[in-house]
């Protein structure tokens, strides 16, 4: 069994997370509660959550649409959210405001929720296509979260003045804009 899927993985949303809105919701929560043990767990048990639909809705998509015309989409939804990368991201302060349930059941909902549509979400459904693997998607991307969004917890915003965002911005969209081009080239059998 290759390690490919789940390295690639790891590296696609821990950079591609860098800056974006869930991280940043990281440093809300971890300014707001000041605990950072329930915030990690709860960004954990919803990214093993939110990234398993994920990988799985890619794997079940891949399953149905196959061929050239896949692929070739495939490549292009990445090289797209090359260009997506480079928005800045900006905190969903909403989904901090409610703490009934305590700190971790706060983080983990807003987690989820925030996490729908998010980039490293469609990510990791593109990457579970391309696979075609569930688990090692899911286990790679939730890995690559936890790597950007734990240190976010501990370290806030003193991280964004060592590496400015807008350089990590461009380093995640030339991250998913070679691997688009990878998709594509292997499609017409140039890879």
């Amino acid at each position: 069994m290759s390690l490919e899927p789940f390295f690639t993985s790891t590296a696609v949303v821990a950079v591609g997370e860098i800056g974006d809105k869930t991280q940043l919701l990281a440093v809300v929560l971890a300014a707001r509660f000041r605990k950072p043990v329930p915030i990690i767990l709860g960004i954990l048990a919803a990214t093993i959550l939110n990234h398993t639909l994920a990988a799985t809705l890619g794997y079940l998509i891949a399953d149905f649409l196959s061929g050239m015309g896949f692929r070739l989409a495939v490549g292009a939804a990445f090289i797209a959210m090359a260009g997506w990368a480079l928005i800045p991201d900006k905190a969903d302060d909403d989904a901090a405001a409610a703490t009934r349930g305590g700190v971790f059941l706060t983080t983990l909902i807003s987690f989820f929720l925030v996490e729908i549509g998010d980039k490293t979400q469609i990510a990791t459904s593109l990457l579970a296509a391309r696979y075609h693997q569930i688990a090692m998607v899911a286990a790679g991307t939730t890995l690559g979260m936890m790597i950007a969004d734990a240190p976010a917890v501990f370290l806030g915003e003193a991280a964004t003045k060592i590496v400015p965002l807008r350089y990590v911005r461009i380093a995640a969209a030339v991250i998913f804009a070679l691997i688009g081009v990878w998709v594509i080239l292997a499609a017409f059998k140039i890879l």
